[in-house]
């Protein structure tokens, strides 16, 4: 199962794309977009065409998004949720299912603490991929959101596939 994850931002959207066998997980893509524009729409119009070429490149057959948080900056929120619907509706036009996770529980999976700082997610991640180069802390998160789509996603969908394939030999 190939994996993308998504970190939302409107300045930058993180990106990361993993290879998910079994237990074992594998790096194959990771990188930041960088809005352009000078107003919002512009903006906005520049992370979508961004985001679908990681899509049409690396080929996931599944996403993950991290769920925004409101904090005191009301403007500040509404505009990264105009961001995360960037990062939401490309992965759905491409037909992907996909999967939302709060901030904490990213931590949590992959680090074991959901109040983890930028620099231990980093260093989980890059333990939990060999050698991987990561862009940046947007493309790290990313990554992590990916990690955490195939620990609990992963598991959801095999359930989803063998009721749907028991739903079909029950109707045959």
């Amino acid at each position: 199962m190939r994996v993308l994850g998504i970190d939302p931002g409107l300045r930058n959207m993180g990106w990361g794309v993993i290879d998910v066998d079994g237990p074992r997980l594998s790096h194959v893509g990771n990188g930041v977009c960088i809005s352009k524009g000078d107003d919002l729409a512009a903006r906005l119009l520049s992370l979508f065409e961004q985001l679908n070429a990681v899509v049409a490149e690396f080929d996931p057959q599944t996403a993950a998004v991290e769920q925004t948080f409101v904090n005191k900056d009301g403007a500040g929120t509404l505009k990264l949720g105009q961001a995360r619907g960037i990062a939401m509706l490309v992965p759905a036009q491409a037909g992907l299912r996909i999967g939302e996770y709060a901030p904490n529980k990213v931590k949590k999976t992959v680090v074991g603490v959901g109040h983890a700082d930028k620099k231990q997610v980093d260093h989980m991640v890059r333990l939990q991929l060999p050698g991987v180069q990561i862009a940046g802390p947007d493309a790290a998160d990313a990554l992590a959101i990916a990690i955490c789509h195939a620990h609990h996603g992963g598991a959801d969908n095999r359930l989803t596939a063998a009721l749907a394939q028991a739903d079909l030999a029950a109707t045959a």
